[in-house]
């Protein structure tokens, strides 16, 4: 079913909501400085149009990490520094990505990630919340338009929540209103899995029956839904559910692989691989923020004279997250495999200007013998790394740090991923699913498919999509143990990250969780649980 009178190009109405809306509970000092009517959800929800906008405020709303400028876009790029893939360089991401900072409910990166994501998906929760209590009461409107809103805001509370479980472990769930009555209730326990499971999946198999495959560039579909559904489902180890409908969107749906690894991320990614597509447009109300998320995947080898920053080689970046050997030495294990150069990744790059125009730039040399090091490699890991270029869009300003461009949340590439994993966990053969990735990107097929190999996968296909983080802690601890010791940063390949600077040192088993703020915690009941080890 697929409904005409939703349209991302925001209008006043947006703003209107967005002016009334209510916040997280427990906010304390936000709530305060607001009339307490407006937090009353009846106040804003009593029409049909006051319900739509009320849908179209999820989805900014849900941008809003992505547009948050704090410590260099954080909120849009920290799940990426934290992994067994990524050498996070420098900045505040850096401290982040190599353990030392976030790693304690007092230290400033706890707090900042109190607002960029537990605040913000709580924020997003509860809202979505009051939009379904909203519509589920409302009479004397288009039953259409009811399943419609009820669909997307179903959609958008799973999907907070089920963030919030993977990042903190310890949340609460409700399926309350925030009303001026219970805005300073007191949350004094964090809900059981099963109860927070329950509300996944109830909220995603309403999403799943009742959205169209076909909307809007940015809204979410039946396949959205199917794609989030699997992913929950393997965090149940209910393989066969994860089985049934990543299958079902592959073979069921309307979308399909795009031909080459270097069509993913062309133009603006509203391509028919696109499962979720977070729409920016310039000179649009409502049409996003610029932001530094492709910057700080990029390398700045425009510092490098005769060699200006431009879009085929990146655009203009600061080097913060940067992919490291391990992955580097995934993508080249096959020579034939597409994702490594101009594709996904920016290995090599070219002079602009000068004599040397159109040659390979060669004049930092990264470390290669640990007994007598380059001494240019600082150069090379600052002005000559290879970058992650799948955030460079072809209508950005190479000039500019900030740029406003759509980025590619879910795609049917991972419903494969996940289809071949489910797959082989439960019965079937997986080898199908997992080849039609290797294939599409020129790679040699496979001829058995194990655990390794599924990560292997999921690393060259879907690195710095910010998935990769939480495959590691599904996985198990053993798992994220094993991978960050051994594989995070680049350790003894780049000497100034050792010591307290080297992510594999830092890394303690209790981090699978990231710590709940104290100043969250504080808002909560005295008992409400932290997280082991903090």
């Amino acid at each position: 079913m697929k409904m005409k009178f939703f349209n991302l190009e925001l209008k006043g109405s947006l703003l209107l909501f967005i002016a009334l809306s209510f916040v997280l509970v427990g906010c304390q000092d936000y709530l305060e400085e607001q009339p307490s009517t407006l937090i009353d959800s009846d106040y804003i929800f009593t029409t049909q149009e006051g319900l739509k906008s009320g849908v179209v405020s999820l989805y900014k709303i849900n941008r809003d990490r992505y547009d948050n400028g704090t410590e260099d876009f954080m909120g849009a790029v920290l799940m990426s520094s934290r992994s067994d893939l990524a050498f996070s360089r420098s900045g505040y991401t850096g401290l982040m990505g190599r353990y030392e900072r976030g790693v304690s409910p007092v230290d400033q990166g706890a707090n900042f990630v109190s607002g960029l994501f537990w605040k913000h998906y709580y924020n997003l929760a509860n809202k979505a919340t009051a939009i379904i209590n909203a519509a589920e009461d409302i009479e004397g409107i288009d039953e259409e338009v009811r399943i419609q809103v009820l669909g997307e805001a179903k959609f958008f509370r799973a999907e907070a929540y089920f963030y919030l479980y993977r990042m903190f472990n310890n949340i609460y769930v409700s399926t309350q209103t925030v009303t001026v009555d219970n805005a300073f209730d007191v949350v004094n326990d964090r809900s059981s899995k099963e109860e927070i499971f329950a509300l996944l999946n109830n909220d995603l198999s309403f999403a799943i029956e009742h959205l169209g495959w076909i909307a809007t560039p940015g809204r979410v579909t039946k396949g959205t839904a199917k794609h989030v559904k699997a992913k929950v489902a393997m965090w149940e180890g209910d393989w066969e559910e994860a089985k049934s409908q990543a299958v079902s969107l592959i073979n069921e749906g309307p979308h399909s692989l795009v031909a080459t690894t270097a069509d993913v991320f062309a133009g603006d990614r509203n391509n028919s691989e696109a499962l979720f597509v977070i729409q920016s447009k310039d000179d649009l109300l409502g049409g996003g923020e610029n932001t530094m998320m492709n910057a700080n995947y990029v390398t700045q080898y425009f510092h490098i004279s005769g060699i200006e920053a431009n879009l085929d080689q990146g655009g203009k970046g600061f080097s913060r997250i940067l992919p490291n050997l391990y992955l580097l030495n995934l993508l080249a294990e096959d020579p034939n495999d597409t994702r490594d150069d101009n594709t996904y990744f920016r290995l090599k790059y070219y002079y602009t200007s000068g004599d040397e125009v159109g040659q390979e730039i060669t004049i930092y040399k990264p470390i290669t013998d640990l007994n007598n090091p380059s001494p240019t490699y600082q150069k090379y890991y600052q002005n000559l790394h290879p970058s992650c270029i799948k955030f460079a869009q072809d209508d950005d300003d190479p000039d500019s740090y900030l740029n406003r461009s759509n980025i590619m949340v879910y795609r049917l590439a991972e419903t494969y991923l996940i289809a071949a994993e489910a797959i082989m966990r439960s019965s079937g053969d997986p080898l199908p699913y997992i080849n039609a990735i290797r294939t599409r990107a020129n790679a040699e097929p496979l001829s058995s498919v194990d655990q390794q190999a599924i990560l292997d996968e999921r690393a060259r296909e879907l690195a710095f999509e910010g998935q990769r983080w939480f495959t590691l802690k599904r996985m198990g601890q053993d798992v994220i143990n094993s991978q960050i010791t051994n594989y995070a940063g680049d350790g003894e390949y780049f000497p100034n990250n050792l010591g307290s600077k080297d992510p594999r040192e830092n890394w303690k088993p209790y981090y699978i969780n990231f710590p709940i703020a104290q100043i969250d915690l504080n808002l909560l009941g005295p008992n409400y649980p932290q997280n082991t080890g903090y």
